[in-house]
Formats: C-alpha cells, sequence, structure tokens
C-alpha cells in the first residue's frame, strides 16, 4: 500500500518521472544522489526509496537525531554523524557493509545543500574499501525526473573515477539552480 501512494504522490501528484532501476541483483551498494539543493529532496528520497521497495540508509547531521524527531530519521534509515569531530565515518559505515548480507548506503557527493566546488569523496572510499558499486541517481527538478544509472565499481585511478561518476549528472538542476 505504502508503495502505491509512494508511486501516486511521485507520479501523479508531483508529475515526476523515474529512468532507469536499482540493481536487484547487487545486495550492496552505494548510492550517491546529485544535486542536494534543497530539504525537499530528502522527501523525494523517501517517495524513490518507497516506490522502488530498496531498503537504503542515509547519514545525517547529528543535531537532526535529537529531540522530538531523531525516531523519524532513524524510523526512516538514518544514521547520526558528528560533522565536527573526526569520527572515522568511512570505515564505519565499510563495517555496516562487511557485517550485513543486504546493506544499501545512501549520500549526497557534496555534503551539504550549499553550493561546492568540490564534492566529498568518503563515498567513494566507502565504496572502494567495501568492495561493492556507486549507483549514480540525478535529482533533476529542471525536468521532473530521477535518472538512475547502472553500477558503477570503482578501477582504481581516483582522478578517472571522479570523472566518469560526475558525467553521469550533467545537466541536472537542483530544486535551487544556482546550488547545482
Amino acid at each position: 500500500m505504502v508503495k502505491l501512494i509512494s508511486s501516486w504522490i511521485y507520479h501523479t501528484l508531483l508529475g515526476w518521472k523515474i529512468k532507469g532501476a536499482f540493481p536487484e541483483e547487487i545486495r550492496k551498494y552505494v548510492i550517491i544522489v546529485y544535486p542536494h539543493t534543497s530539504w525537499r529532496d530528502f522527501t523525494m528520497g523517501l517517495l524513490i526509496k518507497y516506490m522502488t521497495g530498496i531498503q537504503a540508509f542515509y547519514i545525517g547531521k547529528k543535531s537532526l537525531f535529537k529531540g522530538g524527531f531523531g525516531w523519524f530519521f532513524k524510523y526512516f534509515g538514518g544514521i547520526p554523524v558528528d560533522r565536527s569531530k573526526n569520527d572515522k565515518v568511512v570505515g564505519q559505515i565499510v563495517s555496516k557493509f562487511n557485517s550485513k548480507e543486504d546493506f544499501i548506503f545512501a549520500l549526497s557527493p557534496e555534503g551539504t545543500r550549499k553550493k561546492v566546488k568540490n564534492w566529498k569523496t568518503g563515498f567513494y572510499y566507502i565504496a572502494k574499501e567495501a568492495n561493492v558499486p556507486i549507483v549514480r541517481v540525478a535529482l533533476d527538478y529542471g525536468v521532473k525526473e530521477v535518472r538512475i544509472s547502472t553500477p558503477y565499481f570503482t578501477n582504481g585511478s581516483f582522478e578517472d573515477d571522479m570523472e566518469n561518476l560526475q558525467a553521469n549528472f550533467k545537466g541536472a538542476k537542483g530544486y535551487h539552480p544556482d546550488c547545482s
């Protein structure tokens, strides 16, 4: 029922399309979603999560998990992170990949909703160290479309990998296009 309601909201009410699909044959992978420019991206992520049936986890700043709404973010797969400390987040997430048979981890490579010149690279090292592929998801408000790419395995050259990963997102416009 949740899948049906999510699909109705996404397609009918909001008028969005989805191209591609998450891999069903792969049980562990990292999802990178770009661009991340608004709190609305979280809502879109939840709709996509429930429409497609994937059980993805994500990290969020620790302050989101405090107070009355902390349960909400944990319920929907959130893992709190204290960004003011070097808590070895990459290692913690790699440990989760290594300890589970099924684990899907989603994050924004920018690490913030603001415009950035360079992506944070934690997602890359998580995928490389856990030996899992990266699935790229373009969240394009310009054409109301989510594009899900085929899984990408890192090839060992950081520069080549980043160039290939970023190429998937050319032209994607965030909710706030000036931050894309």
